[in-house]
């Protein structure tokens, strides 16, 4: 091996000892490492710069936006009480989480599945009081677990199979893996509710226990043809919201106060809810509830551009002494009042009849120019816009469900297409993951169940630079000669044992994987374990089905399978986090693997 090799080795080891050290974003090390190894002329610009048209990294990038019009659509927060419904324990939840997540992975792309999840799960722990952290690193690994049992579950098994199939071997099936995959995803399953759910770090919850200065009063009316008339306040889950509290319902003008959980909704009652404003916040995207002002229906903005935004109230307020009805609220600013907050005081008042004072903090829904537009006016000391506040698109839930299932349909069959346009005469294209993630990325803007400003903004650009500077790394290691290298030492120390090859090719493509990319560490290992299984006159089968195992059951490091990457962010995790609980799992996976994969296939 030349020096290029042993220099890009040095760079990965650098490269992991200050993604461990976690006193950098995982990108900017990374992105660190291919800058030097640009430098040493290992790698060229263009090398460098291949990763950020990788179609893996950019279907990443398009899901995004999908995700983005199913968080709008309020189909996400649906999706998430479904599966996860309201469990009595942390370990009923993870059961509740991991299990259908496994069997889901399966038959779809893990990627978008995890994708789909992280919003779902962020507003479910937070709505329930749960620390993210206790249950993003589960999220990953069940995708991952699940992708493991079929050839469509993840791209990395697509990579390898592609590779089988171009020497001119007959196709596997695509339950094949099964054999391995489902014996390995149960144990893994059965590891994290038993042994790694209490491996995890135990941080403080995204939610503040702490008490809002800021208590707002607001009134919301239970929609008549919604889904709530006829549920219990508990059943429609209004019942233990974090900070917000259901203070009474004025019902055809009787007032119930101290209302149970036992309490059946009808048709146009008013509820009173105390609460800080993130609270208010995700009281306005439950669907079946409308602020009770009829002044919302009547501002010139569209709903779906409209945001939620905190106003304080100066002395020199024109409003100042007269009821928000009196002053024609609306009809100056061309915003309604949601919520008043006064000194943490609870205003036993409707809406309109709250008189105006100084210092109280109003909650406004208005159109997004709001703030720019008052923010230097003496009406206002402070405004300042909520948020993640833009109302809820109730009635596009369904189409965006129906898009994401269209996704997933085309993403499966991959059907073969004539485009005249692309393809040539009597030639057709196969639409794959990526086409089916853009084709549903693009109806989601069609059919505006998110616009293009919330497309932009749901992009996460942290984990498209990392998995991109990741793959730049895996080239350098291909090019360099070391990952040839380090094949080589692989069947110098097996021998002629193929029980110890195949042991070694696994651990050898799982350190790949965690160092570089699943597909990068798959693909560099394909052809050492074909020249050691021809070397060893053993048949390829089980090293085959070893390296699929190996490269997508990722479970150590963020960077070694994209999924861990996405949860990264929204759980808080540390580089030392993936260690501490991925560890074991890959002990486990790999020791069942390289039993199942010979008894199963044989070496002969």
């Amino acid at each position: 091996m030349e020096w290029q090799g042993w220099a890009t080795i040095a760079v990965v080891g650098l490269m992991v000892a200050g993604v461990a050290r976690g006193r950098t974003g995982t990108d900017i090390v990374l992105v660190a490492s291919v800058a030097l190894l640009v430098l040493l002329g290992i790698l060229t610009p263009a090398q460098a710069l291949d990763g950020m048209s990788n179609p893996g990294m950019i279907t990443v990038a398009v899901l995004y936006v999908v995700v983005a019009g199913l968080n709008e659509t309020g189909a996400v927060r649906w999706l998430g009480s479904f599966v996860l419904g309201r469990p009595r324990s942390e370990t009923l939840a993870l059961a509740r989480l991991m299990i259908p997540i496994t069997a889901i992975s399966g038959l779809v792309n893990n990627t978008p599945v995890v994708a789909m999840m992280i919003p779902a799960l962020r507003d479910w722990t937070r709505r329930h009081g749960f620390s993210a952290s206790t249950f993003m690193i589960p999220l990953s690994y069940a995708a991952i677990l699940g992708g493991t049992c079929t050839l469509i579950g993840t791209s990395t098994n697509l990579v390898v199979h592609g590779e089988w199939t171009s020497t001119g071997r007959d196709p596997l099936g695509l339950f094949s893996i099964a054999l391995i995959g489902v014996p390995v995803a149960a144990a893994g399953v059965a590891y994290m509710l038993t042994i790694g759910h209490r491996l995890l770090p135990k941080r403080a919850s995204v939610l503040s226990t702490s008490t809002d200065a800021r208590a707002y009063t607001v009134e919301m009316v239970v929609a008549a043809g919604g889904p709530l008339p006829g549920k219990t306040i508990e059943q429609a889950g209004l019942r233990h919201l974090p900070g917000l509290y259901l203070a009474e319902v004025d019902r055809g003008g009787a007032i119930l106060a101290a209302v149970g959980p036992d309490e059946v909704l009808q048709a146009d009652d008013r509820l009173v809810f105390v609460g800080d404003v993130s609270s208010v916040v995700d009281l306005q995207k439950i669907r079946g509830l409308e602020p009770a002002t009829d002044q919302v229906v009547k501002l010139d903005e569209p709903r779906p551009s409209r945001v939620l935004v905190e106003a304080v109230v100066s002395n020199t307020h024109p409003l100042m002494g007269q009821s928000i009805r009196e002053g024609r609220f609306r009809s100056r600013y061309n915003a309604v009042v949601i919520a008043v907050a006064r000194n943490g005081e609870q205003i036993r008042r409707k809406i309109g009849d709250i008189i105006v004072r100084s210092g109280d903090v109003l909650l406004l829904e208005a159109p997004r120019q709001f703030v720019t537009e008052h923010r230097n006016t003496r009406d206002y000391y402070l405004v300042s816009e909520v948020s993640d506040s833009a109302p809820v698109r109730h009635n596009k839930a369904v189409i965006s469900i129906l898009i994401l299932l269209a996704m997933v349909l085309i993403a499966t069959i991959q059907p073969k297409l004539p485009v005249p346009l692309i393809a040539e005469e009597g030639a057709k294209v196969q639409l794959g993951m990526l086409h089916a993630a853009i084709i549903a990325a693009g109806l989601m803007l069609v059919t505006r169940c998110c616009s293009g400003w919330q497309a932009r903004k749901s992009v996460d650009w942290v984990v498209l630079v990392t998995i991109a500077a990741s793959l730049a790394l895996g080239k350098a290691l291909e090019t360099s000669g070391a990952a040839n290298a380090i094949g080589s030492l692989i069947t110098t120390v097996a021998g002629s044992n193929p029980w110890v090859a195949i042991v070694l090719i696994y651990v050898m493509t799982t350190l790949l994987t965690e160092l570089v990319t699943n597909n990068a560490a798959a693909v560099l290992m394909f052809f050492v374990a074909e020249a050691a299984a021809t070397e060893l006159g053993v048949r390829f089968e089980p090293f085959v089905f070893a390296i699929m195992m190996a490269a997508s059951a990722s479970f150590s490091s963020p960077l070694g399978y994209q999924t861990n990457l996405m949860v990264m962010g929204p759980g808080g995790y540390r580089f030392t986090d993936y260690v501490r609980v991925g560890l074991p799992l890959n002990g486990l996976s790999c020791t069942l693997t390289c039993i199942i994969a010979p008894l199963a296939f044989g070496f002969s």
